[in-house]
């Protein structure tokens, strides 16, 4: 008979099929439970050459896990939590038997609602969580992949939805440090007269400390300048601040310099407290407006809701009122209701909305509260006292309250409006705020200003059109922030100009049919005291395909500004040829105030790391620019660079790059960011260097020497993913576990560890010191991990073998022996003579 494995001898075969045969039958036989409770294994079927010395009690009963405590990551429906250390035990009606003992802490974290959490009983002196008080929820172990799944009806867990987790779940991270940073360099020569040259360099980036749920933090920012001249350099630290989620209120602390989050006032910066209400923090379908529908049901009904044909909901519902709620914050425009009865009967009808900033769903009150000293710009505090409050409250399914004040001084203004959804006609909120301020030279002002926000989408038009708004502001009517400049500058230092009426229009319109879009823009504001400004653009766009050439856009584009009685006018026009492979050409001309200019260029994507663009620029009465623009997008900054050449006048170049350090208890990392300051995520692969890490939504990144990649831009209060690139892995690196989920609250730094093993695979002898080999069916260990299991006269095939590292051998139910790789491996992992490895006694 031919040999079917070159290389390899047929006793050799034997022993390398044996444990693959072996491995596979103990695989079938756990990924079916179902089949059998307990196995009487017929050791005569098995071609074993000592059939006395076998240990076949880890597999004897599908699932059964020995005694003893094992890392797990926990596996709550289909929502995972950290890996934690999961003791089983014997139950106490049947010690043949394994279970997983849940703990008290880690019941809290399953997302149970509170009633059924007093439901639950305990054994093992009160350790151990009895889950058959909740009838249905089940904990089953999966140590191959080290898994403990747990299985909970979701009649007895709070509400969730779709990448959302309940406030029990969420992950405050790791304590930590970290710095992020933004720097830009710049270098140029003129030759317009005599050759001059300039350097520049800027940054700015937070730092801060994460403790427990409080993230503290302090943004930076530098300059530094120089040319023939000198050179000038300023660093500056501000706005020190920390902050935390209070997650029972849905709410946020800030402490310390920042600026006031209002809807209803203009903001200053200030020194004190604040409590703000977070929309953030609660389901993604019940975050800002959306209208409820209701009805009643006869029977058992299924409830449907539709847009133009699109489901966009659907649940059962109970005999009697119903009353949904959870619809999206998107969702305005004509929605289709059908209620189909058990009966038969169906129920159709329609609903009408449109959504609008200030509108809050009945029964929901959204707030924010501060208190402390107005500051200026360096953030040194000033003035008096300030006290500031505001809410909106969902009074019914149409109507919303608005109300709020400020104090601080002399100065108080009071706001009350309302907010109503007109159905079809859209939604429309009306405010006023009345001023009273008192100055030493000027005395007492009143005045009062009034607001009127609309906002419709036409869905049968596709279009949306937002009024928001019209504002009027007597001539008494003072800010918070006027005041304060007066107070510190001196009365009538204010340099911003009395408001007097606003006007700001938007519009979207899509032609679906010609691939066009259109959007207009027009914003106008008037003065007391000076000319009115003006702002308006236009522009329309277009995707087409011509011939085999798919995917061409074309975009027009016209803006106005009229700022202190000067007018600028800009025309714009441009198309992009895609060229297939990642590479366009596009063009572009420009007419405005400042002359007029053309400009062609290329752009190609080389992957997903790297891009870049060359172009000329044409003037009327100037000698063409040329330029390039590469950008890279690396595991520990982004960075973009640029150059540009014009014949006879300069030349010059810029580098930037975005990037940060973190560092915590568990290793630190080097990384790349958008958002300064903000969540991220800190990957383990317990060593292993180079392994690719796909999550938030931008290219792969990679561990450093230590094995820690840190993924930034994560979202807060949603459930991110991470994972392994398993088609990308170096040479000799396999990953237990690929994929990992965490949800985190807003700055946190949360750590995830991967099961990878790292090494070659051979073939070994393992034998005890009196002669003899361990039992057939006995487990190999790394550092608790299952690394290869024995088969006949003490064959094993090993994975993950390093020079010199200690492995356990383990059979009835404790390890026995322990073996050790020898410094220098041998070279051909399946040779003839396979590797022998002593086995110690030990006693565990």
């Amino acid at each position: 008979m031919l040999n079917k494995y070159p290389g390899i001898n047929g006793k050799q075969t034997s022993r390398v099929v044996r444990p693959l045969v072996l491995a596979i039958s103990l695989a079938l036989f756990t990924a079916y439970p179902s089949l059998a409770k307990e196995v009487e294994f017929n050791l005569d079927n098995l071609d074993v050459s000592d059939r006395e010395n076998i240990d076949m009690t880890q597999f004897a009963r599908a699932g059964f896990i020995m005694p003893g405590q094992y890392d797990m990551v926990v596996r709550v429906n289909k929502s995972d939590l950290p890996a934690m250390p999961i003791t089983f035990l014997p139950p106490d009606d049947d010690p043949k038997e394994s279970v997983a003992c849940i703990s008290p802490e880690l019941m809290q974290q399953l997302g149970l609602k509170p009633r059924s959490l007093e439901k639950v009983s305990y054994w093992h002196l009160g350790q151990c969580a009895n889950l058959t008080d909740l009838p249905g929820t089940t904990a089953r172990g999966e140590l191959a992949n080290s898994v403990l799944t747990i299985s909970v009806p979701q009649a007895y867990l709070e509400y969730q939805a779709t990448d959302w987790d309940p406030p029990s779940r969420w992950d405050d991270g790791i304590p930590g440090v970290l710095f992020d940073y933004n720097v830009n360099l710049n270098y140029s020569t003129a030759q317009q007269v005599s050759e001059t040259s300039s350097t520049s360099a800027s940054g700015n980036g937070v730092a801060g400390a994460n403790l427990g749920p409080w993230r503290m933090r302090a943004n930076w920012q530098g300059q530094y300048n120089r040319n023939e001249s000198g050179s000038t350099h300023q660093l500056t630290w501000s706005q020190y601040y920390a902050y935390r989620a209070i997650k029972a209120w849905r709410a946020k602390l800030l402490l310390g310099q920042n600026y006031l989050t209002t809807d209803m006032f203009d903001s200053v910066r200030f020194v004190g407290v604040s409590v703000i209400s977070d929309d953030s923090q609660l389901p993604p379908n019940l975050r800002g407006y959306a209208p409820e529908v209701g009805g009643v049901a006869k029977t058992n009904a299924k409830v449907t809701i539709s847009q133009l044909g699109r489901v966009i909901y659907e649940s059962q519902v109970a005999p009697g009122p119903f009353l949904i709620q959870d619809l999206s914050e998107a969702t305005s425009g004509t929605l289709d209701v059908r209620v189909e009865e058990q009966d038969g009967s169906v129920q159709q009808f329609q609903v009408e909305t449109a959504t609008i900033p200030y509108l809050s769903r009945p029964g929901q009150v959204r707030y924010k509260i501060s208190a402390g000293q107005p500051a200026d710009q360096q953030f040194k505090p000033h003035g008096t006292l300030m006290q500031t409050g505001e809410f909106s409250w969902g009074v019914s399914n149409g109507w919303s309250l608005l109300g709020g004040m400020v104090a601080a001084g002399k100065y108080n203004a009071y706001s009350l409006g309302v907010g109503r959804d007109l159905l079809a006609l859209g939604a429309i909120s009306l405010s006023a705020t009345q001023s009273h301020v008192e100055l030493p030279k000027s005395g007492k002002q009143v005045g009062s200003s009034y607001s009127l926000s609309y906002s419709k989408r036409f869905e049968e038009y596709d279009t949306q059109v937002t009024f928001a708004g019209y504002r009027f502001s007597q001539r008494n009517y003072m800010t918070i922030s006027r005041y304060l400049d007066e107070l510190k500058y001196g009365e009538h230092s204010y340099q911003r100009g009395d408001d007097k009426q606003t006007y700001s229009v938007t519009l979207n319109k899509q032609f679906r049919s010609l691939g066009l879009s259109a959007f207009l823009n027009y914003y106008y504001q008037t003065y007391w005291d000076r000319p009115a400004t003006s702002r308006w653009n236009m522009s329309l766009a277009r995707y087409f395909d011509v011939g085999s050439i798919k995917n061409m856009s074309v975009n027009l584009s016209a803006y106005r500004n009229e700022l202190r009685g000067k007018t600028d006018d800009t025309l714009y026009l441009s198309f992009n040829i895609p060229l297939g492979g990642a590479a366009s050409i596009n063009y572009s001309a420009q007419s405005g105030s400042s002359g007029a200019t053309q400009n062609v260029g290329w752009y190609q994507r080389l992957d997903e790391r790297n891009t870049y663009q060359v172009s000329a620029i044409t003037s009327s009465d100037e000698a063409p620019t040329l330029s390039g623009y590469y950008s890279r997008t690396g595991d520990i900054a982004q960075v973009n660079t640029s150059a540009s050449y014009k014949a006879g006048v300069y030349h010059s170049a810029g580098l930037s790059a975005q990037g940060g350090v973190t560092a915590t208890t568990q290793g630190a990392a080097l990384h790349r960011t958008n958002f300064a300051g903000g969540t991220r995520l800190m990957v383990d692969t317990e060593g292993v260097s180079d392994v690719p890490i796909q999550g938030g939504g931008s290219a792969a990144t990679h561990t450093n020497l230590f094995g820690k990649a840190v993924i930034t831009d994560v979202n807060s209060y949603y459930r991110n993913q991470a994972s392994i690139d398993i088609k990308n892995l170096p040479e000799n690196v396999e990953a237990e576990r690929s994929i990992t989920q965490v949800t985190l609250t807003e700055g946190a730094i949360g750590y995830r560890k991967f099961g990878v093993i790292t090494g070659q695979k051979l073939m070994a002898v393992i034998r005890r010191a009196d002669g003899s080999f361990p039992p057939f069916g006995a487990s190999v260990l790394n550092d608790g991990r299952e690394t290869g299991i024995v088969s006949d006269s003490g064959s094993v095939w090993l994975s993950g073998v390093n020079p010199g590292v200690k492995m356990a051998v383990r059979w009835s139910g404790a390890t026995q022996c322990i073996i050790t790789l020898p410094d220098v491996l041998p070279e051909d992992p399946s040779g003839e003579n396979n590797l022998l490895l002593p086995c110690i006694d030990s006693v565990e």
